[in-house]
C-alpha cells in the first residue's frame, strides 16, 4: 500500500511539474523518458547483440550509473526474446521500447512512424587487407610482463567502485600478444564502444576525404543551414569533428539536456541537432558534443550515397577484417555515430592498427596522407583532436598521461564507462580496454595509464618520440 502511494505521489508530482514547466527545458517527464530509453536501448544492445545477461547489465550499466541510479531503482524492464525487443517503464509510465534489427543494432521506437532499414549485405569482392590478428582461441600473454599488466587492470582497486572489465586486447605489429575476457565474453563478442564510436565516424570521414567526396574545410553540406544569411552555413565538417561548431546544444548527461533528449527521445537525431542555433562564434570554444558527431554521421551517410552500411563495410570494416562491427542507425538511417558502434575487442584493435600504420594497410592507403596527424592534433589546447583524444598539446590531462608513462604520440578512442582504444604509432602497439567502470570523472583512466606503461615495458623497446610542449 505504501509503495503504491509513493508511486502515485511521484507520478502526480511529475505531472504537475511537467504541466507548470511546459514552456521550459527542465521537464521531469523528458528526463524520465531519457532514463527509460537508455535502459531499453542498453539492455537490447547487450542482450541481443552481445549475448549478455540483462540482469547483470542492468545492475552494472544502469543501476550503478551516476545520474540514472536514483531513477533506475524504480524502472522495470521486460525482455521479449520472441520479438527481440526490450521495454522499460518508470512506475509503469514513461515507457520506452527498443527493438533489435539484424546488422543495424537496436532502435528506440519513437511513436508510430516508419523507420529506414538497410539489409545487411556483404561484398565478396572487398578484400581483407589486414591479415588475421590471432587464431580462434584466446591468446595468452606472450610473457610475464604482459600477464602482470593484465592482472593489474583486471584487479579491482581497494577503494572505489569495481572496474567490471569486459575485455583487454594488446596488439603488437598487427598481432595479438595478450588478451583477456570477462566470463560470457569471447573473441567474437561485439561490445558497445559508446563514444569510442566517434572515432569510427571520423575514420569514415577520412575515407571520404581520400576519395575526394568531402572537403572538411568547406562549409558542411547541411541543407538546413543553406538558407541566405544563415550564420550556421559557415560551420565546417572540421569544426564539427573538433567540436568547435558553436551550436547551442548543451550536453550535461543530466537527462534534461538537449543532447540526452536527442539520443533517447528523437527519431531524427541529426535533424534535431541541426535545428539548433549558434550560441557563440564558430571555432571560439571547445564543447564536448554528441550532437556534432550526429550531424557528421548524416554528412557521411549522404556523401556515401545513402547506403552507409554498405559503404562502411566495403571501405573500412572488410579491408580491416572487422567482421563483428555493427553501425547502429536511427529511424532515418543515419548512424548513431556518437555512441552506438559495436565491435569485438579484437576488431576495435584492428581499427587502432589502421592509425598505428598511418592509414595504410596491406600496402593500400585507406586514410589520406596526414590524416592520423590531423586526428591527433590538439584542438584549442584541449586534450581532444578530431574524433580522437590525444596526448598532443599542453592540456593538464595530456600532460598527466605523459608524466604517468604514456608516450606523447598516443591518440585514443574513448567512451563513457571506460571504452578505450589506445594507439601508439611509434611502437606499432594498440591496447584495447573495454569495461563498465564507474569512477567519475575519468572512468578508470589512471589504471589505463598504468596498463599502457606496463604493456610497453613488457614489449621490445621502440623509438620514443620527442614531446613538443
Amino acid at each position: 500500500m505504501c509503495k503504491l502511494t509513493t508511486a502515485a505521489l511521484i507520478i502526480a508530482a511529475t505531472s504537475a511539474l511537467a504541466a507548470s514547466a511546459a514552456a521550459f527545458e527542465f521537464r521531469p517527464d523528458k528526463a524520465i523518458r531519457v532514463a527509460t530509453g537508455l535502459t531499453a536501448e542498453t539492455l537490447c544492445t547487450d542482450t541481443f547483440i552481445s549475448g549478455l545477461d540483462p540482469a547483470t547489465v542492468f545492475a552494472q550499466a544502469i543501476r550503478a550509473r551516476p545520474g540514472v541510479d536514483l531513477l533506475a531503482r524504480h524502472i522495470r524492464y521486460r525482455v521479449d526474446r520472441d520479438h527481440r525487443a526490450v521495454s522499460a517503464a518508470y512506475f509503469g509510465h514513461f515507457a520506452s521500447r527498443a527493438m533489435f534489427r539484424d546488422g543495424e543494432g537496436c532502435l528506440l521506437v519513437q511513436g508510430d512512424g516508419p523507420f529506414v532499414t538497410s539489409p545487411l549485405t556483404r561484398d565478396a569482392s572487398a578484400p581483407q587487407l589486414l591479415p588475421d590478428v590471432a587464431g580462434p582461441a584466446v591468446t595468452p600473454p606472450a610473457n610475464q610482463g604482459l600477464k602482470a599488466a593484465l592482472d593489474h587492470v583486471f584487479t579491482d582497486p581497494v577503494e572505489g567502485p569495481p572496474r567490471w572489465l569486459r575485455a583487454v586486447v594488446v596488439l603488437k605489429d598487427g598481432k595479438v600478444v595478450a588478451e583477456r575476457y570477462a566470463p560470457g565474453i569471447g573473441v567474437d563478442t561485439p561490445l558497445i564502444g559508446y563514444s569510442a564510436s566517434k572515432s569510427v565516424i571520423s575514420t569514415l570521414v577520412g575515407v571520404l576525404v581520400r576519395q575526394g567526396r568531402l572537403d572538411i574545410h568547406a562549409p558542411a553540406p547541411v541543407a538546413a543551414w543553406s538558407g541566405a544569411g544563415d550564420p550556421r552555413h559557415a560551420i565546417t565538417t572540421d569544426s564539427l569533428l573538433r567540436m568547435t561548431s558553436g551550436l547551442d546544444i548543451a550536453q550535461t548527461g543530466s537527462g534534461f539536456d538537449p543532447a540526452s533528449r536527442m539520443l533517447f527521445t528523437e527519431r531524427d537525431m541529426a535533424g534535431y541537432a541541426e535545428a539548433h542555433r549558434l550560441a557563440r562564434p564558430i571555432g571560439s570554444r571547445w564543447d564536448y558534443s554528441d550532437a556534432s558527431t550526429l550531424i557528421v554521421s548524416r554528412i557521411v551517410r549522404d556523401a556515401a550515397g545513402g547506403d552507409v552500411q554498405a559503404f562502411a563495410r566495403r571501405e573500412l570494416f572488410d579491408p580491416l577484417g572487422m567482421k563483428t562491427a555493427i553501425l547502429t542507425t536511427d529511424a532515418t538511417g543515419t548512424p548513431v555515430g556518437s555512441t552506438e558502434v559495436l565491435a569485438s575487442a579484437r576488431d576495435w584493435a584492428r581499427l587502432g592498427e589502421l592509425y598505428a600504420r598511418d592509414g595504410v594497410i596491406g600496402g593500400q592507403r585507406i586514410l589520406p596522407e596526414g590524416w592520423v596527424r590531423y586526428s591527433a592534433a590538439s584542438t584549442l589546447g584541449t586534450s581532444y583532436g578530431a574524433g580522437f583524444w590525444t596526448n598532443d598539446g599542453p592540456s593538464p590531462e595530456a600532460r598527466g598521461r605523459v608524466s604517468g608513462g604514456m608516450p606523447c604520440d598516443v591518440l585514443f578512442a574513448s567512451g563513457v564507462l571506460g571504452q578505450r582504444v589506445y594507439i601508439i604509432p611509434s611502437a606499432d602497439v594498440v591496447v584495447v580496454r573495454l569495461g563498465l567502470t564507474e569512477k567519475w570523472p575519468d572512468f578508470g583512466i589512471a589504471g589505463d595509464v598504468r596498463l599502457v606503461r606496463e604493456v610497453l615495458a613488457a614489449l621490445p623497446a621502440g623509438p620514443t618520440p620527442a614531446c613538443a610542449r
